[in-house]
């Protein structure tokens, strides 16, 4: 047994887990990331109204949360070559479904369910959780880091692909040229595969069970203020995302704009997350974390507070994307301070969850607040607030 480990650590050098587990942060991140550009096409072929494919993706999000602690469970059980495998399928798999989609309720299991499934057990929340088991502790929050940046560059990378794709195709053929791309992860993650356990059946009886491992962290006063910080974060990225280009708007800018701002936020993400990461390493992570949120309200109380234009919104854009998913590595370094790497991707799914809590509520909010009072102004002190 012993020898095996030897064989596979020889051959899981750190460089190759990496490389992989950040393509599949990749491929995790980016098809799902475009959706949006079939938002129109979709609903024109089929006689929909936006609310159907609204309706999809918010599905879509709540259930890639509310799966993410059982399925970090599982990966953390039988590790994450498994988990990866099948969430790869059920992501594919909506994707390619959703060319056939001509009811709502077909796009609802597809779009919703299934991707919303797929994306639980094949994004970067699984590849930091193995990445935090296979890699020595000097590298992992730095690949935390790296890991995050992936998925933001998915987001860049998979945009102008997409456009590309759309113009040179029909949207049916971007979705199923997509299908096959995510494909692609199921020979990347045999790189993440755990070594054989050498455990004696006494070590493995003394192990923390699941449940007595969820119980030791909600009852950690530390882990409950990590998780509420995240889902601030959620509830502030996912409002900016979905409501920032139709702010601009109002404000008397044009629509080109946002779009070009969300892809500042993406580009800007990647140096912020690598950034968070390797800082991590050499700061207590509680003050990096303090200091991204604070630096956020900061931001947002200057930019509503001037008059808005092209390089105002712009440079808010950037200094947003450095401080975007940064709270991700230290984040998820913090739970594998306090409770170690064992159950690292169950508690960090948690932490998840409540991120995409607060996202739906941030749309969702969003959109209630501005038919309310015919401005943005209220959500923009909330998410100062929060």
């Amino acid at each position: 047994t012993m020898s095996e480990n030897l064989r596979r650590a020889a051959w899981q050098s750190i460089p190759l887990i990496i490389i992989c587990g950040c393509l599949i942060s990749m491929l995790g991140f980016g098809p799902r990331s475009t959706l949006g550009f079939f938002l129109t096409p979709m609903s024109n072929a089929n006689g929909w109204g936006r609310d159907v494919f609204a309706l999809a993706i918010a599905i879509q999000m709540l259930l890639w949360g509310a799966a993410q602690p059982f399925v970090g469970a599982i990966a953390d059980r039988f590790g994450p070559v498994l988990v990866l495998c099948a969430g790869a399928l059920l992501y594919a798999i909506g994707f390619a479904w959703m060319v056939f989609a001509s009811t709502p309720g077909a796009m609802y299991l597809s779009a919703g369910v299934l991707v919303g499934f797929g994306l639980a057990g094949s994004s970067f929340t699984v590849v930091i959780g193995a990445f935090g088991k296979l890699l020595p502790p000097q590298w992992r929050t730095f690949s935390f880091g790296l890991g995050t940046a992936a998925g933001s560059f998915g987001q860049f990378l998979f945009s102008p692909l997409a456009i590309a794709l759309n113009s040179a195709f029909e949207w049916h053929t971007t979705l199923l040229i997509f299908a096959g791309v995510i494909l692609l992860m199921l020979p990347l993650s045999l790189a993440l595969a755990l070594p054989p356990s050498t455990e004696t059946a006494a070590q493995r009886a003394a192990q923390q069970s699941v449940g007595a491992a969820f119980r030791e962290a909600i009852a950690h006063p530390s882990y409950i203020y990590l998780t509420i910080g995240f889902f601030t974060c959620g509830f502030q990225v996912f409002f900016i995302t979905v409501h920032l280009p139709a702010y601009l708007v109002d404000r008397g800018l044009s629509a080109d704009l946002g779009a070009l701002a969300i892809g500042v936020v993406g580009l800007f993400n990647i140096i912020g997350s690598i950034t968070a990461g390797y800082l991590s390493n050499l700061m207590p992570k509680r003050y990096i974390l303090a200091l991204i949120y604070v630096l956020r309200s900061v931001a947002v109380v200057i930019f509503i507070s001037i008059p808005a234009t092209a390089t105002s919104s712009i440079i808010f854009a950037a200094v947003m994307g450095l401080l975007w998913l940064s709270t991700v590595p230290p984040t998820n370094a913090l739970v594998a301070l306090m409770f170690g790497t064992r159950w690292l991707t169950m508690l960090a799914g948690f932490a998840f969850f409540s991120h995409q809590v607060g996202g739906f509520l941030g749309v969702w909010l969003g959109g209630v607040l501005f038919e309310r009072t015919g401005s943005y102004d209220v959500i923009w002190w909330v998410v100062i607030v929060l």
